[in-house]
């Protein structure tokens, strides 16, 4: 088994029958690579580490550090399975989608300005009290977040990929977004959902509609987002653009009404600690069994 730290190394060399190895961040494979059967791999490794699975004749599992699969799914040979940390990341992540909307509501990053500027402005904002929020994505990111925004006396509409209780469809959403006062973007990015945040998408949400986006920014369309945000008629909060990192100059940095972190909704102090303690569930579960309830479909 290839892994990328030391941590993984340590955590993974305590399960029977594992001899993980460390691999080096861009550079070749070892030598025990031709017969490891599962690769794990930390965010943004595909570029460079996706073309060397060619020399892993044995490979049957590239596990995940992070909750995507994002551009493995569509790198690997047939046979290959992949398989997420779904799990790890999934309250950090509510987290912030909650910081984002209070932020936007109660207008922290005005008040922030008025501190900058030495400036006592006592003013009125809104609140998410009572706010009608779909969220898209009823795995754990979604069940993570519905738990924390009952608390704010919110109501909340879960949409997934396929229909089960109390969760709705992305087909339905032509009926649900005019009725909700902020969408919330937590969807696995696949070649389904690149770009569903579109045009007409952005159009049926309400005027003064909130959209916070915290999966992956090809979800959404950056030139249709900017023209709304432009117009004043919504507001975003975008933990993740694209393009990503978001360019110095792009017009996103200064439009109207958006709020931008630099993709940390799980990025917290022990988020390693989180992943590897998931990863190491998947790998026990996948060398006793051959499967893994994280895998992705492909």
């Amino acid at each position: 088994m290839l892994v990328p730290d030391e941590r993984g190394v340590a955590v993974l060399g305590t399960l029977p029958g594992v001899r993980p190895v460390r691999y080096p961040e861009r550079g070749p494979l070892p030598d025990a690579a031709r017969s490891a059967d599962v690769l794990v791999v930390a965010f943004g490794s595909e570029t460079w580490l996706a073309p060397l699975c060619a020399d892993l004749p044995r490979l049957r599992l590239v596990q995940t550090l992070y909750a995507g699969a994002d551009g493995w799914a569509r790198l690997l040979p047939d046979g290959v399975l992949v398989s997420n940390a779904r799990g790890a990341h999934g309250p950090p992540t509510a987290e912030l989608a909650v910081a984002l909307l209070l932020a936007v509501y109660r207008d922290l990053p005005g008040f922030r300005d008025d501190q900058a500027a030495g400036r006592w402005r006592r003013r009125t904002t809104d609140t998410l009290s009572g706010k009608r929020v779909l969220v898209l994505g009823a795995g754990d990111l979604g069940g993570s977040l519905r738990r924390l925004l009952v608390a704010f006396d919110t109501t909340v509409t879960l949409v997934g990929r396929r229909p089960r209780p109390e969760v709705r469809t992305l087909t339905d959403l032509p009926e649900l977004l005019p009725d909700h006062d902020a969408t919330v973007v937590m969807l696995p990015y696949t070649p389904d959902t690149h770009r569903l945040v579109d045009q007409r998408f952005l159009a049926l949400m309400p005027d003064d509609g909130v959209l916070v986006n915290v999966a992956r920014g090809g979800i959404v369309d950056t030139d249709a987002l900017l023209a709304e945000l432009t117009t004043g008629r919504l507001r975003a909060a975008l933990d993740v653009t694209e393009p990503e990192p978001l360019p110095a100059g792009h017009p996103l940095w200064t439009a109207p009404g958006v709020l931008i972190t630099p993709h940390v909704g799980g990025y917290v102090h022990d988020f390693r600690e989180r992943g590897w303690q998931v990863v190491a569930a998947q790998i026990a579960q996948f060398a006793a069994t051959g499967r893994t309830d994280n895998l992705v479909t492909r």
